[in-house]
């Protein structure tokens, strides 16, 4: 078992459930899924980003990423239905608690000028979503084999009914908000 889940099992969940007043251990929001995604915009012109952008997200996931596609045509942006346009991957279970272990101790951390994330990212339910400017702030990506500089968005999915409580539970996990 990851040493997050295990402070989850015996450190959050008391805490929660003082807090919050639960009476049984299954109210508890906890987390329920982080999904990776990587939108590879030039992939219409370039078919080699699409292989680069694979190689980078299954080295930070450990897992092979799920090409997303097109749902609608864009002129404007040589775009039809169908076209690999991005990357996406679904951590859950032990590999997403060490990559969310993983985020919040060493990447974020790495960050440039970071000063902490913002807390406006909810989405009303209890979800969490913040996106990271480059790939290269991961231990596992060597930066001389990097072809480009790609963006990243992580979303940290929770079983929590409001934004408060999954700011919370965010929080007791180390997940490091600004202080406003």
């Amino acid at each position: 078992m990851s040493r997050l889940k295990e402070r989850y099992k015996k450190e959050i969940i008391p805490s929660l459930m003082k807090l919050y007043g639960y009476k049984n251990v299954m109210q508890v929001p906890c987390l329920d899924k982080v999904v990776l995604n990587i939108g590879v915009g030039e992939a219409t012109q370039n078919a080699k980003a699409l292989e680069a952008a694979e190689r980078d997200l299954a080295t930070i996931s450990g897992q092979h990423p799920v090409t997303t596609r097109a749902k609608k045509s864009i002129a404007a942006f040589k775009l039809r239905v169908g076209t690999p346009i991005g990357l996406k991957v679904t951590l859950r279970g032990k590999r997403m608690y060490d990559f969310f272990d993983k985020l919040v101790n060493a990447v974020l951390p790495r960050v440039r000028e970071f000063q902490g994330v913002s807390i406006n990212s909810f989405d009303g339910r209890g979800n969490y979503t913040l996106g990271l400017k480059e790939q290269t702030s991961f231990p596992e990506i060597d930066y001389d084999k990097i072809e480009k500089v790609r963006g990243l968005e992580v979303s940290i999915l929770t079983t929590a009914e409001t934004d408060e409580e999954g700011r919370h539970l965010l929080e007791l996990l180390g997940m490091p908000f600004t202080k406003d």
